[in-house]
């Protein structure tokens, strides 16, 4: 379809709407209600435009192109029109910006600096309604800054498949509100603060914590599940503060779960810092040296295993295949997180909880290693070598018999019982690639720094390669990935995405 918008010829797929076509010629047309991850329902009229020979003001967002069209957003018409319903939306809201969670984000903040700038005409009490209503184990409510645009009531709908609000009352005292007998508990509930255009629905996990123009955002990916969705990481001072979805029509198109978001924490609490030697902190070099000695004695008894996981980062897993086949081990196990199968609900969330399943298994047949679960140890082992915290099978009391050498971000689960634990990044901290349950292989990007001594998990590897006289050739994440497309299948064609340098959070339109 060719149609002119402003004087500009554009020619655009079958079936776009008025409103994207414009924004592809770089004119953002002011809108509340619509969200393209959304059904259209054209309801708060702020992207009014003029059609010619239309008689009538057009939504864009319902206005589908056509062949020939003209449409002019900016005719003194259409930018009356929507100056007059952006002041209708303001007459009762309560415009407390500077105590609002929603401020730097806000779409309602950006439109009026953007479109109107004016000074109210209201000389009469606003309307007052709920300040804070407690909708659920993960959002809370204020009624006043409510613009009932309905993108939250049918983002329940959509993207959880449950009816969980709705609005009351008509007139200026209709509010939001939750359904009869419901709450808002749906696995996906903190997508409405995402898509709420002003600060009426917030996080109870975020909401006072951070000023949104303080943030950074670094695009990554969810490491909860094997969909692998595509976020942003909000950061500052070294310190994730929340994970937001990130666009990405393959995998999780607008969205996440709420389980994911909070995956974060984990990236502050039970940190390995430092190297240990039988509980005790040590320096890199003594570590590594002593690793290297106590897993040469099972090496050479051919009673040393390694352990891949699907925790990690396909360049982690890469390496220690690699250290694997250099010295001659066949006694290779592979670890995980256990399945949850009813977490699995035909929509983003699945049983498998570990970010990186596929490109475990990608890795091993690629290099033709045959991988046992880690609950199959053989009795015999006295070395253990394994990646990741996580051990599901292992009896602790074994673990401390033998020599278990861990290279883990976390000092939990089983590592406080191995004689020599290296600390490594956690997947926010370095550069990497995780493979999903599709076979997309998705780029992670380091947000911040890792704590203390920690290295990345194939860096570790290569200095533990290195005490044992394998030469590794990595100096860095590019070159271990270099190495890994070339050998996997699959993978020849994919190439190393360029360093995401944080960007300060602005306004943003996945964001509201």
């Amino acid at each position: 379809m060719t149609l002119t918008i402003d004087g500009t010829s554009i020619t655009v797929p079958k079936g776009t709407n008025v409103l994207e076509a414009a924004k592809l010629l770089g004119n953002d047309i002011p809108a509340f209600c619509y969200h393209p991850g959304l059904p259209i329902v054209a309801q708060c009229r702020q992207c009014l435009v003029s059609i010619e020979k239309n008689p009538k003001l057009q939504p864009s967002c319902q206005q589908t192109c056509g062949e020939g069209m003209v449409v002019k957003t900016t005719d003194a018409q259409s930018t009356l029109a929507r100056k007059q319903q952006l002041e209708f939306t303001l007459l009762n809201h309560p415009i407390d910006c500077p105590i609002c969670d929603k401020a730097g984000e806000c779409t309602l903040q950006r439109h009026y600096f953007d479109h109107d700038n004016a000074d109210s005409k209201v000389d009469v009490p606003k309307v007052h309604k709920a300040k804070v209503v407690d909708l659920g184990p993960t959002v809370v409510l204020d009624q006043e800054r409510c613009i009932l645009c309905s993108r939250c009531i049918r983002t329940c709908d959509e993207v959880a498949g449950e009816h969980q609000l709705e609005f009351a009352n008509r007139g200026d005292h209709e509010v939001l509100t939750t359904a009869p007998g419901e709450e808002l508990d749906n696995p996906y509930s903190l997508n409405t603060v995402d898509v709420c255009p002003v600060g009426a629905l917030t996080s109870k996990d975020f909401r006072f914590t951070m000023r949104a123009w303080e943030l950074e955002a670094t695009p990554s990916v969810c490491n909860g599940c094997s969909t692998g969705c595509n976020i942003e990481i909000h950061h500052r001072n070294a310190r994730a503060w929340r994970l937001v979805p990130r666009h990405n029509p393959d995998v999780n198109a607008y969205w996440m779960c709420d389980e994911g978001r909070f995956t974060y924490h984990e990236l502050r609490e039970h940190r390995l810092a430092a190297a240990t030697v039988d509980g005790l902190p040590a320096g890199w070099d003594r570590s590594i040296k002593l690793a290297a000695d106590r897993l040469a004695s099972a090496r050479a008894q051919g009673k040393l295993a390694i352990v891949l996981s699907a925790t990690a980062s396909n360049e982690d897993n890469f390496a220690l295949a690699k250290l694997a086949t250099s010295w001659g081990i066949t006694n290779l196990y592979f670890t995980g997180r256990p399945q949850v199968p009813a977490r699995a609900d035909g929509r983003l969330r699945t049983a498998d909880i570990n970010p990186n399943s596929a490109g475990v298994k990608a890795i091993a047949d690629a290099l033709g290693l045959t991988l046992k679960p880690i609950f199959e140890l053989d009795a015999t082992v006295k070395g253990l070598l394994a990646l990741g915290d996580v051990l599901p099978g292992v009896d602790p009391g074994r673990l401390k018999e033998i020599e278990y050498v861990a290279l883990s971000s976390h000092e939990r689960g089983p590592v406080p019982h191995a004689r020599i634990a290296l600390p490594i990044a956690a997947w926010a901290e370095t550069g990497g690639t995780v493979t999903n349950a599709k076979g997309h292989v998705q780029r992670m990007h380091a947000a911040f720094p890792a704590p203390g001594q920690a290295l990345a998990g194939w860096e570790a590897i290569v200095r533990l390669a290195q005490a044992t006289g394998v030469k590794l050739a990595w100096g860095h994440a590019r070159d271990v990935f270099k190495d890994m497309t070339a050998i996997v299948p699959g993978w020849k064609d994919l190439k190393w995405a360029r360093e995401a340098r944080p960007l300060a959070l602005r306004f943003a339109g996945s964001r509201g």
